[in-house]
Order: structure tokens, then C-alpha cells, then sequence
């Protein structure tokens, strides 16, 4: 399943909401939280219900819900979104998992997926770090049954520090790479955190480059104009297939002829860079799988 591109509308605005798959985004997350004024968020959930019911309303992506870590409008959220006969066969409601921002143990976790179950829901979690306190228990909300992905927040987890954010980001490349070796170790998905100047495409692509190189899986976007820039660098680009075409059929016929170390274009290849090649064609793969399925909507 790739999840490029993360990328949140304002549950309040229906319009928006409707128009959101049309982005190309691998993952739209219908936001209850940071995005709605306390005074509207009644009304946010009653919209992102009406949209989530709507037979008409049916996207080619994975759609994500973000409710509120607050305990009492975790339970207004899920009330009201999930209200029988939302979650019943056939009801023509479309939920595919959600989002629980704040999460600062594992507990958090098991909580949603408990509150979750009394509306006979078992959707996956996308656990958002960012406090000091998450980061710390990254790899424990990790393993957590019902945790999906993990999910990067540099912007509270600044404020949570008292650092001040850079364009850098060294204030929080610690907590940037505990959470993906933390989402690694538990083989669950990894998406980076956002870039705010939605403007600035060039810093988007160097910054999503990074988190490449960090091994995350996608990043999180707050305008549809930063996701093509991010599916665009997540999707491994031709050489970089050829690349691992090449590494791999080479691999085929090492292991028919009992040798563990070979060369590929003047390179020795070993177990780090045949990983590294099919983590590429993996990437190019799910690329291919989510192109080909809005192509055939």
C-alpha cells in the first residue's frame, strides 16, 4: 500500500472534503483537530459524516480520520462519525482508518482501539509523535496492536522541547530518526512530518529527499500543491529501478551459484545494498499499484 502523501482537509469545510481525492494524495486524513475552531467542531463531525455516508463519495485513496486526543471530544468525535449504522456491511460508509494525534504511550493507542470496538470498529491507527514523551515511547506505540504507521510531528514537538524550528531541522533530528527506526523495528509505516510554506516546492522536495534518506515511507502535506512534489520524490525514478533490476537478477544468479558478495556496475554488493534495491522496486511497486488504481476509477 503506498502512502506517499499524507494530506490533510479542514472537516468543516465540505466542499473541500469532497474535492480532497482529487489531489492525488495516497492518503486524505479528514481532520477534527488543529484545523477546527473549538466552536465548529460539532459541526465538523456532522459534515465529515455526511461526506464519509455519501454513496457518491467514493475515493481511489486510503481515507483517514483525525480525531482529538482530548478524552471527552475523542468520544464526541467518534460518536457522531461513527454512529450506527455507519460501520454495519453495506451501509455504504467509507472509513479506513484514523488518525490519534498527541500519543504519548501505548496506552493511548489500546484506549482508541477499545472506544473504537464499542462502535464495532477495527480500523488502523496512525499514531502522530509529537511530544517529548511520545518520542521517547516511540517503540512501544509502535508495537501496539492496533498501530498502522507512525506519523512525525516537528512543529508541536518544537513547542513541547521549547526548541525553535529551523529550516535545518537539527532541533529535532533525533526524534526524527527515533521514530522511523522505531516504525522500522515494528515494520509498521513511517511518515515524515510537513513543511508549512506549502510555497516553497524547492524546500518540499530537498526536505522530502531527507526524509528518503532517513527511511520513511511518506510525508504529511497541508495544500494539495505539495503532493505531486511528494509522490513525485517517493516514487523511485528510472535509473534508480534499472538500478535495482540490475542488483536484483545479479542476486538470482549469485545465490544459483553460492556467492554471497557479487558486483554490479563496478560495486560490490552485499546484504545492506540488496536491501536497499528491493526497497525500490517496493517503492516502484506501490507506486504502480495506487497509478493504476486511479486510472481504472
Amino acid at each position: 500500500m503506498a502512502r506517499r502523501s499524507v494530506l490533510f482537509t479542514p472537516g468543516d469545510r465540505p466542499e473541500m472534503l469532497r474535492k480532497a481525492p482529487s489531489a492525488g494524495a495516497d492518503v486524505i486524513v479528514f481532520d477534527l483537530e488543529d484545523a477546527i475552531a473549538p466552536q465548529r467542531k460539532e459541526e465538523a463531525r456532522e459534515t465529515v459524516r455526511e461526506v464519509l455516508s455519501d454513496p457518491d463519495f467514493d475515493p481511489d485513496c486510503e481515507v483517514c480520520l483525525r480525531v482529538n486526543a482530548d478524552e471527552s471530544m475523542l468520544l464526541d468525535d467518534l460518536e457522531t462519525v461513527l454512529e450506527p449504522p455507519a460501520m454495519e456491511p453495506n451501509s455504504g460508509f467509507r472509513l479506513d482508518s484514523v488518525m490519534l494525534p498527541k500519543v504519548g504511550s501505548a496506552a493511548d493507542v489500546r484506549d482508541l482501539a477499545d472506544e473504537l470496538a464499542m462502535f464495532d470498529a477495527s480500523l488502523p491507527v496512525f499514531a502522530l509523535i509529537e511530544s517529548a514523551a511520545g518520542v521517547l515511547a516511540a517503540p512501544a506505540i509502535a508495537d501496539a496492536r492496533a498501530t498502522d504507521a507512525l506519523v512525525f510531528g516537528a512543529e508541536d514537538l518544537s513547542a513541547d522541547l521549547g526548541a525553535t524550528r529551523t529550516e535545518e531541522g537539527t532541533e529535532v533530528l533525533y526524534a526524527r530518526e527515533r521514530v522511523v527506526t522505531a516504525a522500522a523495528a515494528a515494520d509498521c509505516t513511517a511518515i515524515d512530518t510537513l513543511v508549512t510554506d506549502f510555497e516553497d516546492e524547492k524546500r518540499l522536495r530537498e526536505d522530502t529527499e531527507f526524509a528518503i534518506q532517513l527511511g520513511y515511507d511518506g510525508k504529511l502535506a497541508i495544500h494539495p500543491a505539495q503532493v505531486d512534489p511528494i509522490n513525485e520524490v517517493f516514487t523511485p525514478n528510472e535509473s534508480e529501478r534499472e538500478w535495482a533490476d540490475r542488483v536484483l537478477e545479479a542476486k538470482r544468479e549469485a545465490d544459483a551459484e553460492g556467492r554471497g558478495v557479487f558486483e554490479v556496475d563496478g560495486e560490490m554488493i552485499d546484504a545492506p545494498l540488496i536491501a536497499q534495491a528491493e526497497r525500490i522496486r517496493e517503492r516502484a511497486s506501490a507506486a504502480a499499484d495506487r497509478s493504476e488504481d486511479a486510472t481504472s476509477r
